[in-house]
């Protein structure tokens, strides 16, 4: 029995990587009913590490089989949302696009992520995270003195990319519930990490941001917002902006240098770091948790993905959870009334062919059909 706010959504996953893959896990933890289309023969699946799969159904079909198309349609006319991440035309091609698909199910919403966007210049070119952001200024602004640093995946691909399209997908759910009628969401990770540069792109016009890279407060320019090593090779991490915390942080610290009241005068900034590295590097990353943990100082230590999951205010939340022995996030944000959950784990490609046609009102000999 499925759970969350999103119970009774009905959603037709094309199947993809990255970005496409970790929205439908947003989506489904959140109680949507996510059917997953594969690629049949395309892959044995069901790996328990493949966090980023878990909770949907699998059916397995052959887009190159009019057969298969129509069983896409079908469900198509069943469901409320439908998501691809192809390059533009592959759907067309297949015979599922936009106005094929909206034809059929007129309150359709029908969701697109790419990296560039269904038009443009670089719409048809291939990408990847760091080249999606590298033209909205985000990975610009991120990094070292000496060069861009990318940013993982979070900012173009989940940031960007699955966020936007679940927001995307939601509002144009609530449009057609009211008006009956569907559209197209055209999700490109480039305008996502763009909009993600909002607060940026005004500090840049309030003259308050300088294209330098760690020049600027929140960026490592600043001592008083960076990571510092500690004695024992670990880090933490330190953002004590406001005046009040700052002062905390000098405090804690046991600074007096006058030095140090320069807190907001620029030129400061690089001799105030040396000054502040030689004092945390004085202690261990867990004698400064004792002085600074759960205070004003605005500080957190820096933990790695073994020791995330086993902290304290992390277990206190149980915001990991311990799936098939694979630890993994557990659903977010969290909802009073009606809570998510992880609906299943990761699926096998074809595990649920027969169940979840079954389910969205194919008869047995189509299934049998399909599944031949």
């Amino acid at each position: 029995m499925r759970q969350g706010p999103l119970t009774g959504l009905k959603i037709v996953e094309f199947a993809g990587i990255g970005p496409g893959p970790f929205c439908g896990m947003l989506l489904s933890d959140l109680g949507a009913d996510v059917v997953r289309i594969d690629r049949k023969g395309g892959g044995r699946g069901g790996a328990p590490s493949d966090i980023t799969s878990r909770g949907r159904r699998s059916v397995a079909l052959d887009l190159k089989s009019p057969e298969a198309v129509e069983a896409c349609l079908k469900l198509i006319e069943k469901a409320d949302v439908l998501f691809e991440g192809f390059r533009p035309g592959v759907m067309e091609r297949l015979g599922l696009g936009p106005e094929v698909a909206l034809k059929r199910n007129p309150k359709l919403v029908y969701g697109r992520m790419t990296g560039w966007g269904q038009t443009g210049p670089y719409a048809q070119a291939a990408g990847h995270d760091m080249n999606y952001i590298a033209i909205t200024g985000a990975l610009h602004a991120i990094g070292t003195k000496d060069k861009p640093v990318p940013p993982l995946n979070l900012v173009g691909d989940f940031g960007g990319g699955a966020l936007y399209l679940a927001f995307g997908l939601l509002a144009g759910v609530i449009q057609a519930r009211e008006t009956g009628k569907g559209q197209v969401v055209d999700c490109a990770m480039s305008d996502g990490a763009a909009s993600l540069m909002a607060m940026f792109y005004g500090f840049k016009a309030a003259g308050m941001w300088s294209d330098e890279r760690r020049a600027n407060m929140l960026d490592g320019g600043a001592h008083f917002y960076d990571t510092y090593q500690c004695s024992d090779g670990k880090w933490v991490s330190i953002g004590s902006i406001e005046p009040q915390f700052y002062a905390l942080l000098l405090e804690k610290t046991g600074i007096t240098d006058p030095d140090f009241q320069r807190q907001m005068d620029r030129s400061a900034w690089p001799q105030l770091r040396e000054k502040l590295e030689a004092v945390i590097a004085t202690k261990t990353q867990a004698e400064w948790c004792d002085l600074m943990e759960a205070t004003d100082v605005c500080f957190a230590p820096v933990l790695d993905l073994n020791d995330a999951p086993k902290h304290a205010h992390n277990v206190a939340r149980q915001t990991f959870v311990e799936v098939a022995g694979v630890t993994q996030p557990a659903p977010a944000p969290r909802f009073s009334a009606t809570p998510g959950a992880i609906q299943g784990p990761p699926p096998a490609i074809g595990a649920h062919t027969r169940e979840a046609l079954a389910d969205w009102g194919f008869s047995a000999a189509e299934i049998d059909a399909l599944a031949s």
